[in-house]
């Protein structure tokens, strides 16, 4: 099982696939961080997937909770090189994308990371988190995120891992937001007045 504190007093199966959508500013990232970075403590891998920050403000946010240096702590950047910033080149902590709309390289690129922790560190239970289906959206049309994410969530489903996918529920229609959940076993609610919720 995969525990869900500090955050949530709940614990998933392996294999469980986590919506977590709410108002913007109201915690999903901070949320989604706590929850890898307990893992992490507790020997999980953690790969977080952001398609807003840069690799660098995620591992600061990262090690603000938990000390990562010498854990399977890895990042997807999905925005550094669209920025055009620097020379941004992949190592065993961070791996770019193009941009997020790269989402066949996003796949990859997490594939990676699956491969490595369990190759070289025998790291076997893992946290992915994604930050945020709301950027990918803007981007690219339902049908291409819906297909994505169908993969996505079958490949954290195949290695018994724990994925944690962030979106904006304010931003999208109804349709968009029951589409999506379709792929998903639960759901994580986030408010800006009440802690955050879960329904499996």
């Amino acid at each position: 099982m995969y525990d869900l504190s500090p955050a949530l007093d709940e614990a998933v199966d392996p294999g469980t696939n986590l919506l977590v959508t709410g108002p913007p500013l109201t915690g999903k990232r901070a949320l989604t961080l706590d929850i890898l970075a307990a893992g992490a403590d507790g020997g999980d891998g953690s790969i977080f997937v952001t398609t807003k920050d840069s690799a660098t403000r995620v591992l600061d946010d990262f090690g603000d909770r938990t000390v990562y240096q010498d854990r399977p702590v890895a990042v997807v950047d999905c925005v550094t090189r669209q920025r055009g910033v620097g020379d941004a080149r992949d190592d065993n902590r961070v791996k770019y994308t193009s941009s997020p709309v790269d989402m066949t390289g996003i796949g990859i690129k997490l594939s990676e990371f699956l491969q490595t922790f369990y190759a070289d560190q025998r790291v076997e239970r893992n946290r992915i988190g994604v930050h945020s289906l709301s950027t990918l959206l803007m981007y690219s049309n339902l049908q291409t995120v819906f297909r994505f994410l169908h993969v996505f969530t079958g490949r954290i489903q195949s290695v018994d891992g724990l994925g944690l996918f962030c979106i904006d529920s304010t931003v999208h229609d109804d349709r968009t937001l029951n589409t999506l959940k379709q792929l998903f076993d639960g759901i994580v609610i986030t408010d800006e007045d009440a802690p955050p919720t879960i329904r499996l």
